[in-house]
């Protein structure tokens, strides 16, 4: 019994410490950080792959248009005022007030999510859309 407690503290102790590394603002915040950087870089590629990258970072704000609109919010002035902000004062935290709390900051209302998550969302989002392409270039419209 003594040993099963043990690695239940040692389980506990590890999860711990790797918890702590391995959180992101939630509420939209990482995916407008990340819509503001994609399409910052956007900027670096001539032609046509511009388009492409623009369209990814616009992809990522649907998510935070979708948490305002489910709050009851404007989702494009909510999204453009909370973008606006992280640009303006430089902090990645900011994301969507749901429940009308007066701040953006993520951090003060203990909004979380774990990068592992995050990181899997976006990989499986971009993976269907890589499928969807793909068939998209097997059946063309003129074939029907």
């Amino acid at each position: 019994m003594r040993w099963l407690l043990e690695s239940m503290l040692t389980i506990w102790n590890v999860s711990l410490r790797s918890l702590s590394l391995m959180l992101i603002s939630g509420g939209g915040a990482a995916e407008i950080a990340c819509s503001l950087a994609v399409d910052a870089a956007a900027d670096r590629y001539p032609g046509v792959e511009q388009y492409a990258i623009r369209a990814f970072a616009e992809a990522l704000d649907f998510v935070p248009m979708a948490l305002a609109k489910n709050s009851g919010l404007q989702p494009i002035e909510t999204l453009s005022a909370v973008k606006s902000q992280q640009i303006k004062e430089n902090i990645p935290f900011y994301g969507i007030d749901c429940n009308n709390v007066k701040t953006n900051d993520m951090r003060e209302k203990n909004v979380f999510e774990t990068l592992i998550g995050k990181q899997q969302q976006i990989l499986l989002a971009t993976q269907v859309i890589k499928m969807i392409l793909k068939i998209d270039d097997v059946i063309s419209p003129s074939e029907y």
